[in-house]
């Protein structure tokens, strides 16, 4: 097994930590300590999604060389399935709570919990699948996702929830006909939660037109930022290889799919990290060096030390304003959480209120007797795709909010908030009913004969009491004026009876909408809460990092003015040695940078 491609940006993590506890500085080792947590995960998530039957598990499948996502020409994917690499095949459940239940079941049983209709209880929330395959041995993990089933579903909503996180998508759709509006759109916004994303035009094998599909796709991908299309054959890459035909699997197209898997993917997210890493400790090298470079500075020329311990003086003055409430990064960040909290807060009750409009509006178009479970679906996906784009609006703001708070710390670091999580609110939408109280049920045939008889009674009896009042015997006309008069009452009480259910149903939604915005909006507020913490507490660890180098600098200026000449020679040679080595140290750490 070849070693993962961060094991360069692992070895220099090590030595500055090594550095940084030699040096006593256990708070830079601790910050370079997280950084290398992160290093020992190299998990590199590829989504895999499309609306349904398109050949997504087909795909990962081929992709893998075995099969693993369970295929079926009637059912579909229901569950997300997360594939990664394993001494053995293994399949274990994971269901929602805190913390999440886990529990392994057989491989071979996969297939009864993943599709849609399966009857081995409860479904899980997800499914994490482990196979012996040495495209997945550097850290890939590909997640099989339940079809989008259009641009307003829960599907839709839990997919681009996923995306939120992921390092690469692969959005699938089949040669049967071009990209459809709703695909594109879902394109666009998956495009702008994750920036690498190809589009795999599948089943190129089973239609002779697919290179004109294949041309319309190019032309809507290039709209939506020029994204790549690759069309491929799954059925020929398992042939492919179960036969070991290298010419069999450049016709079906994956050998590309597997080079931008491998190279942009997994290759990219790995020099990012790596890069990251650099950066981490290129920024501790320069506080050590810092530290260092002063006491020296103050050594080699004592007739400065007074003004090197004044800049210093200064320098301590200006970190410790960084700590105060009054600092400028910390009014912004208070200032910033407060205008995000309000910003979201808006933009989640308008689009409430849109929603609200709609099923009014809809409401008033139909009879809920007939319609009301297609209304309760609609409102169900409608909330769940809005609500994904209230937590997408947060995730934007909140990001920007951090280079703010940044840009006025004086430095560019962003990492406190990261690649924010765009919160699923599919389970969220789910677990609340739609109490409707509505009398679904029409009146019967028995009910609307006793409604016209008691109509048509009493419209002529009192057309035949007016008669008789006036002298004149009515007879059958009267009878004629009691049918007439039993139908219209039949017909009022049928309206009157469809206004009830209508505004039943209008009050229904609105309970339903209500009490989604307000857990929604509880959950939002903490979000930002948790945001600002996070933000708070970074920058606030880095003052006091800069604080103590200062502190620590300033006191080894200070003690110059003490020490007898021998003393100085002795330590100007131990500090050369040491920037020496943090020089060393610090070339790497921007190599890698800036690689």
């Amino acid at each position: 097994m070849s070693e993962p491609a961060t094991t360069p940006a692992t070895s220099l993590v090590d030595l500055g930590i090594k550095a940084c506890t030699a040096y006593g500085r256990e708070d830079l080792a601790a910050r370079l300590g997280r950084i290398r947590t992160g290093l020992a995960d190299p998990a590199v998530h590829i989504v895999v999604a499309g609306e349904f039957k398109q050949g997504k598990s087909s795909l990962i499948n081929a992709l893998l060389g075995t099969a693993v996502c369970p295929v079926d020409d009637d059912v579909a994917t229901a569950v997300p399935t997360f594939v990664r690499h394993g001494e053995e095949k293994t399949a274990t459940l994971v269901y929602d709570g805190n913390p999440p239940r886990r529990e392994q079941v057989e491989f071979a049983d996969l297939r009864g919990h993943v599709v849609e209709g399966s009857a081995l209880g409860a479904r899980p929330a997800r499914v994490d699948v482990t196979v012996p395959r040495k495209i997945l041995a550097g850290g890939l993990v590909m997640v099989d996702t339940p079809g989008v089933g259009g641009l307003g579903s829960a599907h839709a909503a839990a997919g681009l929830a996923a995306i939120s996180v992921a390092d690469a998508v692969v959005f699938v759709t089949d040669a049967a006909q071009e990209l459809t509006r709703s695909e594109v759109e879902f394109l666009r916004q998956a495009h702008e939660l994750c920036p690498t994303v190809v589009c795999a035009l599948t089943k190129i094998d089973f239609y002779p037109a697919w290179r004109r599909i294949r041309d319309l796709n190019a032309g809507h991908l290039r709209m939506v930022g020029d994204l790549p299309l690759m069309p491929v054959s799954s059925p020929l890459r398992a042939r492919a290889v179960r036969a070991n035909d290298q010419k069999l699997n450049v016709e079906s197209g994956f050998p590309d799919l597997v080079k931008f898997v491998q190279e942009r993917v997994g290759g990219g997210a790995a020099a990012r990290r790596s890069a990251d890493a650099g950066a981490e400790v290129l920024a501790v090298c320069d506080q050590l060096t810092g530290q260092f470079s002063a006491e020296r500075d103050a050594l080699a020329n004592p007739a400065n030390a007074q003004r090197i311990v004044d800049d210093l003086n200064t320098a301590k003055r200006q970190v410790e304003e960084l700590k105060t409430a009054a600092a400028r990064w910390s009014v912004t960040l208070n200032d910033g959480t407060a205008d995000l909290t309000a910003d979201v807060d808006f933009d989640l009750r308008d689009r409430i209120r849109k929603i609200t409009t709609e099923a009014d509006d809809a409401i008033d178009e139909v009879d809920p007797a007939d319609m009301w479970p297609e209304m309760e679906e609609w409102l169900r996906a409608r909330i769940s795709y809005d609500l994904l784009g209230n937590y997408t609006f947060l995730r934007r703001r909140a990001a920007e909010l951090s280079e703010q708070v940044a840009g006025h710390f004086h430095e560019a670091s962003g990492k406190a908030v990261g690649m924010l999580k765009v919160y699923n609110p599919t389970p969220l939408v789910e677990e609340r009913a739609v109490e409707h109280r509505i009398e679904l049920a029409k009146m019967t045939a028995g009910k609307q004969v006793m409604v016209a008889l008691k109509s048509a009674y009493g419209g002529a009896l009192m057309f035949t009491m007016l008669g008789s009042l006036m002298g004149v015997a009515l007879g059958p006309i009267g009878i004629g004026i009691g049918v007439v008069m039993g139908h219209r009452g039949l017909k009022d009480e049928k309206k009157r009876q469809l206004e009830k259910r209508r505004a039943q149903g209008k009050n229904a939604m609105r309970r339903y909408c209500d009490e989604i915005s307000f857990v929604s909006g509880k959950d939002s507020r903490d979000t930002v809460r948790r945001v600002q913490r996070q933000l708070r507490d970074h920058y606030t660890r880095l003052a006091e990092e800069l604080n103590r180098s200062t502190a620590t600098a300033l006191a080894a200026a200070t003690d110059t003015a003490k020490r007898s000449q021998a003393d100085r020679q002795k330590r100007l040679k131990d500090l050369d040695a040491e920037l020496t080595r943090l020089g060393q140290l610090r070339d790497r750490a921007t190599k890698l940078a800036q690689a």
